[in-house]
Formats: structure tokens, C-alpha cells, sequence
């Protein structure tokens, strides 16, 4: 399914909350919608899944108004999983009988999500009582289920503690490639989104700032907005890919007094300010660490620096 937006507005209190020109998502692929808190990304899914209508413009799911073709052909799993009383399989089988689906189809369907998302010993468990973890992999099966040509998931792994986000994020790929549906999911985590997603819109302050193929966006964010957003140190019109940054080496990229020395674990790092921007840099293995006080030199391969015009856009 293609997920066309035209001429978006949306407007909640009197405040523009989401402004997309054009847009368009593509078929059979998985595409991570990123941006801070804020930026209209729920809102971006709600208008796909014809929860909401915009201001102005229009959404169209192959062409048809999402308005009408949502309720029929999307699958909505929202941020907090909330269940009815019963099991998980009753939960699962109340989604399938609202879409019409009869019983030998029901039955299908749920043993096939509950593979998928790794949830058969579940089933017969009281929804209510399931971790955090348990209910996250639920809510997917739930919305999996549906067989649904669109698939829409708002922050599939929020509010989950480290082991468990860990173990969904491995798994989520191959279950999203499984349902063979267009998927788009929302996230403020970089990370998640190159994880997650072939495609990637990046959303700031209700607009689109980037769009492409995830790892290109992110080798070459066509904005310095961009590019601070995915955590390149911004200093002037210069972006520096994240880590790309160490003490000595080359010809200095930046200079900045040390603030403090941290200890990352694997390495040490002297962090900063440049022009108000917060700078961290390696510190070699085996050199002495640099004092707080210390004017320190910070280079960087040529190929992890970008430079970017007076517009504020990638030179090429």
C-alpha cells in the first residue's frame, strides 16, 4: 500500500501541529517516522490510520481517502497497550470479530501472530497481568493479526526496560518483514530508527526536514537540523558525524576548553563547548587525559565532516 500525503495541515488549539507539503511512503517497506517529542509524528500516523482528518489537504491509502480506507485496511498498534478482561487470545479474537474475520480465520490468524511475535505461551494468560515486555509483544500480535495492508506502530518499544527492549528490537525486523504489509512506525530513538527501518522521514517542528533510504539520511543530512537531530556536533556551518571526533590526530576540526573527563567504559572522552554547542572527543588509548581548563584540539576523518551553506543546507 502507498501512504500519499498532499497539501497536509493540522491544527489542534489554534497551533499548526503538522505541515507536509507532500509525501509519499512506500510499498511493502518499513519506514520510521523520527523526531523529538512534539514534532507530529502520532499525529502523522492517526491521519494515516483516518483516526483524524487534516485542516487542509489530504491523505490518500492507494488513492482512496484514509478517511475510509483506514478502518478497513490499517492496523493501529498504539503506545500503551490497553486490553479488555479475558485472556490474551480473547483480546486478539475480539480485534478479528470487529473486522468480520469468522472463526476458522480467527483461529489462523492468531496462531500465526502469536508465532510471529513469539507470544504462544501467552495466549491463555490474563491480559491485565502481562510485563511490560509481554504486553508490548501482544499489542504487535493484536495489530499483526489483521492481516492488515497498512501497518501502523506508535513507539512499539517505549517504556521497556533494557533486556527486553533488546530482545523486541532484534525480533521486530522479521516480524515486520513477515506481515508483507507497508509499515510505518514512529520513534524519537535514532538508533531504533536505522535498526528498525529501510526508509526514514525525519520530522522537526511539525515538518518533514528528511526523507530517503535510513542509512543515507543519515550519512548526509541535508540540513545542519538534520544533522544536529541525529547527533552530529553542529559548530558554525561544519557537522561532525557522532563518534568521528578525537583529541590530536590531524589537522583540528575544533578547539574547546575541557569541561570535564568522562569515562565511557571503553574509552575516555573530554567534553566541552564550542560556540555553545556541546563537544565530546576521544581520547586517544594510552594519551594522558586532558584537565579540566585544558584548550583542547579535536580533529576527525575529512570523510565524517559535512559542510553546509549560509541556507543551512548540505553543499554539495
Amino acid at each position: 500500500m502507498e501512504v500519499r500525503f498532499r497539501e497536509v495541515e493540522t491544527r489542534k488549539q489554534g497551533r499548526t501541529v503538522l505541515e507536509v507539503p507532500e509525501l509519499a511512503l512506500g510499498r511493502r517497506a518499513t519506514t520510521a517516522v523520527l523526531g523529538p517529542n512534539g514534532a507530529g509524528k502520532t499525529t502523522l500516523l492517526r491521519l494515516a490510520a483516518g483516526l483524524e482528518r487534516p485542516a487542509r489537504g489530504e491523505v490518500l491509502l492507494d488513492g482512496e481517502p484514509a478517511e475510509r480506507a483506514g478502518p478497513r485496511r490499517a492496523a493501529f498498534a498504539f503506545q500503551r497497550a490497553v486490553f479488555l478482561r479475558g485472556t490474551v487470545r480473547e483480546n486478539l479474537d475480539l480485534a478479528l470479530r470487529l473486522r468480520g474475520a469468522d472463526a476458522a480465520e480467527r483461529r489462523r490468524r492468531i496462531a500465526r501472530a502469536a508465532e510471529l511475535c513469539g507470544v504462544g505461551q501467552l495466549l491463555e494468560r490474563d491480559a491485565l497481568h502481562l510485563s511490560g515486555g509481554e504486553a508490548q509483544r501482544v499489542n504487535l500480535a493484536r495489530a499483526l493479526a489483521l492481516e492488515a495492508d497498512l501497518v501502523l506502530l506508535d513507539e512499539p518499544l517505549s517504556g521497556l526496560d533494557g533486556p527486553s527492549r533488546e530482545s523486541l528490537l532484534a525480533d521486530l525486523p522479521a516480524m515486520l518483514a513477515a506481515s508483507r504489509a507497508t509499515v510505518v512506525l514512529v520513534t524519537h530513538d535514532r538508533d531504533e530508527a536505522l535498526l528498525l527501518a529501510q526508509e526514514l522521514v525525519l520530522l522537526l517542528g511539525g515538518r518533514v526536514e528528511a526523507q530517503g533510504p535510513a542509512g543515507q539520511v543519515f550519512r548526509r543530512p541535508p540540513t545542519l537540523a538534520a544533522a544536529a537531530f541525529l547527533g552530529y556536533t553542529v559548530v558554525g556551518r561544519r557537522a561532525i558525524r557522532p563518534g568521528a571526533l578525537a583529541l590530536g590526530g590531524g589537522t583540528p576540526v575544533i578547539r574547546f576548553t575541557v569541561e570535564r573527563v568522562v569515562d565511557l567504559g571503553t574509552q575516555l572522552a573530554a567534553e566541552g563547548r564550542a560556540e555553545g554547542r556541546v563537544v565530546r572527543a576521544a581520547v586517544p588509548p594510552g594519551a594522558a587525559p586532558p584537565a579540566p581548563g585544558d584548550e583542547a584540539a579535536a580533529s576527525a576523518p575529512p570523510d565524517a565532516v559535512l559542510t553546509y551553506g549560509d541556507d543551512g543546507r548540505l553543499a554539495e
